[in-house]
């Protein structure tokens, strides 16, 4: 039977933080997934990943469809993810306790706060010197402050305005991304920028690498923002109305990307942001441009500063016992995230290309481990079955530590070593394949097959979801992942 809904209560600041979502708080359709998560894609932070597949060796012409593999296989991971927020209602690292226990899963949540930070602040020095070109000021860390004290005021208010946010950088992407396409092919000859170079396997696989880390790095906030939808949302039409947003979004903007890295060069690698403002042409156009890439990033970045208080929520509350945080701490929470993240960026490096792969491929290597344990548990173990007071009890069905699933996790991330390609390390087993870097394919492959082998065996879901308003069994979303 679907379930009855009350009347929908739609507060304009969020006033939910780590809690279930109650069903009379549940609202809108999964067309707002498509929307958030295609205009959070369409954004300078996804140009530059695209461009890094061509500045580090690959032509165009195969960067572009190995990018289009990795976004692909990692949108499939990202979306089966946040098919689980409406059936659940609660934060993604909060449902992860179901297989690491209620204090096992702060380990992830630790790496998972320095994935945060790390986009934050790599997203704010391009916004910030978009603002500061915008605005015509002579220091780009005045642009980062006040894309910062933006980024709070979007971020506290919280879930609706977030949404917003989303579906006008949706508007506004799609228009500046499409005239930019359109200047990249009539400013410059692709033509002859492309195809030069064979099928290199290792600059190859390091483009798949560089879009299945951009998309599975939204795996662990995704569900955040599925969680609001009713509660009898299909599992079918909220996976792909997340997957075509965002594996749509971020394909367009890599592929110019790496278009661009191959006509301009040396030119768009010194300064991104100058350079598109230089590709729009006339001032005003300039103008536009730097506008579409602030209201792109204020997207994404206010999805890092939401997902990183919800992390450091998670890990707190799992050691005192809350499932309910104060709104003064939360808006405390939001603006402490962002004042660290501020501090980073100005003091970030010079060599932010470099830095970023390594940044991106370091994520890959412990987030795959993380979401196969996740997804093989929910959808092949547990069966979307889920005790939900539990995950909130030290002392309930999932306890404090899950042995299985963080021996499963830690074997994940050392069998990907010998097969790592980075600046700081290259495995003996890379280097016999000529540098292509496969870490994420293994770290997949044998964590899915090791936990579950191991944890069928010892797992203890529930006959049904057990829902918390009443304790009582509620109503299982029976439509399978498809």
């Amino acid at each position: 039977m679907p379930v009855q809904h009350a009347p929908r209560e739609r507060p304009v600041i969020e006033k939910r933080t780590i809690e279930v979502i109650p069903d009379a708080e549940r609202h809108g359709t999964p067309r707002s997934q498509f929307t958030l998560w295609f205009g959070a894609n369409m954004q300078i932070t996804a140009i530059v990943d695209g461009a890094l597949a061509v500045v580090f060796g690959a032509d165009a012409l195969w960067a572009i469809p190995a990018l289009l593999i990795g976004n692909v296989l990692g949108g499939i991971v990202m979306a089966a993810h946040s098919a689980q927020g409406p059936h659940l209602g609660v934060p993604q690292m909060i449902s992860s306790r179901a297989q690491f226990g209620v204090h096992g899963a702060v380990l992830p949540l630790l790496l998972v706060i320095l994935m945060y930070l790390g986009f934050a602040a790599t997203g704010s020095v391009l916004a910030g010197q978009a603002v500061s070109e915008m605005l015509h000021l002579d220091n780009t860390d005045a642009g980062i402050l006040l894309f910062g004290a933006l980024t709070a005021v979007v971020a506290v208010a919280g879930y609706r305005l977030i949404h917003i946010a989303g579906r006008i950088a949706t508007a506004v992407g799609a228009l500046g991304l499409g005239y930019l396409t359109v200047r990249v092919f009539t400013q410059y000859d692709v033509g002859a920028h492309v195809g030069d170079k064979g099928f290199e396997a290792a600059t190859f696989l390091l483009a798949v690498g560089l879009g299945a880390g951009w998309q599975l790095t939204f795996g662990p906030y995704v569900a955040d923002y599925s969680r609001y939808l009713p509660r009898d949302t299909g599992t079918r039409v909220t996976f792909w109305s997340t997957f075509t947003g965002s594996v749509v979004g971020s394909q367009w903007a890599m592929s110019l990307g790496a278009l661009t890295a191959a006509v301009a060069g040396k030119d768009f690698l010194s300064d991104q942001v100058g350079f598109l403002g230089d590709l729009a042409g006339p001032a005003f156009l300039a103008l536009l441009i730097y506008l579409v890439i602030v209201v792109g990033k204020l997207t994404v970045n206010c999805l890092n500063a939401y997902g990183g208080f919800m992390s450091i929520l998670t890990t707190v509350t799992a050691f005192d016992g809350r499932s309910r945080i104060s709104a003064g701490a939360r808006a405390a929470s939001i603006i402490g995230f962002i004042a660290v993240s501020m501090a980073i960026a100005l003091a970030a490096s010079d060599d932010f290309l470099s830095n970023f792969k390594n940044f991106v491929l370091l994520l890959l290597m412990v987030f795959t481990p993380w979401s196969a344990i996740n997804l093989v548990d929910y959808y092949l173990i547990s069966r979307e079955r889920v005790d939900i007071p539990a995950l909130y009890d030290p002392d309930g069905r999932y306890g404090r530590w899950n042995a299985t699933a963080l021996t499963c996790y830690v074997v994940g991330i050392a069998v990907q070593i010998p097969f790592l390609a980075t600046k700081l390390y290259t495995g003996a087993i890379t280097k016999r394949l000529d540098g292509a870097d496969i870490s994420w394919i293994i770290g997949l492959v044998v964590t899915s097959a090791l936990y579950w082998l191991w944890a069928r065996r010892s797992a203890n879901p529930p006959v049904e979801t057990i829902h918390p308003a009443t304790g009582d069994r509620g109503d299982r979303v029976t439509a399978p992942l498809g």
